[in-house]
């Protein structure tokens, strides 16, 4: 219900508020816990078929949205749920001066998930074709050439075994002015205000505009976007909760047989 059918997007159309095929909040938070614990059972299958197999397979999770969409939220309440050991978040900020001397995809590889990892990526490659695009830090001919780089990529990644999770984390002008006034009334939350955030706040329609070229250009069929409505965050934490389990899902990870005999083991345990 999430997923970018081909074709033009339209990001106006979608009501951000709304809650496609979830009823209510309580029975989406009564269906958490179970959700929870498929995706812990998951997830250890896949770090074990990686390490005690010769198991390539591997989740990375894209988040992407405008300031305030909850991508930190979403690693917090989402990728809690994980086990640390089988995770690497990666929050991607302005380049250093040492990934600008690389291609944008650089420092994007370093970061990638190891087989029998979920990697997570607050902010991704997709930063050089949105805020690139609206500040006009790369030239439009250099901006066109970055999509089919990222297809590539994208691609690349699918054929050694990584199944891709693309969110946009998509929210209402409304509803950000309500969470930046939020931080502002809150002594609290006053170091996750940035001033800079009224600046890009005042581009909005610029970078819509980024974002449906991207989704459009940049959603295949093993490698698609799914527009999240965003301005429910609890909606939001169950639909990429559900989206990390129905990959892994599909991976359908298994346990590795240990490369010794069960009974031989046995009886040389109980015998020491």
């Amino acid at each position: 219900m999430l997923r970018l059918a081909g074709g033009p997007v339209d990001l106006a159309a979608v009501n951000t508020a709304l809650t496609p095929g979830v009823f209510s909040r309580e029975k989406a938070e009564a269906q958490l816990p179970k959700l929870a614990a498929r995706l812990d059972e998951l997830q250890e299958r896949l770090f074990a078929a990686a390490r005690g197999g010769d198991s390539r397979r591997r989740v990375l999770l894209v988040l992407q949205g405008m300031d305030t969409s909850g991508k930190g939220g979403t690693v917090r309440h989402v990728v809690g749920q994980l086990d640390p050991n089988g995770i690497r978040v990666t929050a991607f900020k302005a380049p250093t001066e040492e990934e600008r001397a690389h291609d944008f995809l650089w420092r994007i590889r370093n970061a990638l998930p190891a087989a029998g990892e979920i990697g997570i990526f607050d902010r991704s490659h997709y930063e050089d074709v949105l805020i690139a695009r609206v500040r006009k830090l790369a030239l439009p001919m250099v901006i066109g050439k970055r999509y089919q780089l990222i297809n590539r990529f994208e691609q690349s990644l699918v054929a050694d075994g990584a199944v891709l999770v693309k969110c946009f984390l998509h929210i209402s002008p409304q509803e950000q002015s309500k969470r930046l006034l939020a931080r502002l009334d809150d002594p609290r939350k006053l170091w996750k205000y940035n001033p800079g955030d009224v600046d890009e706040r005042a581009l909005w329609p610029e970078y819509q505009e980024a974002y449906r070229i991207a989704l459009e250009k940049c959603s295949a069929e093993d490698a698609p976007w799914y527009v999240i409505p965003a301005d429910h965050k609890w909606y939001r934490n169950y639909a990429i909760t559900r989206l990390l389990v129905e990959a892994l899902e599909r991976i359908d990870p298994v346990y590795p047989q240990g490369g010794f005999d069960v009974e031989v083991e046995r009886k040389r345990l109980l015998a020491v």
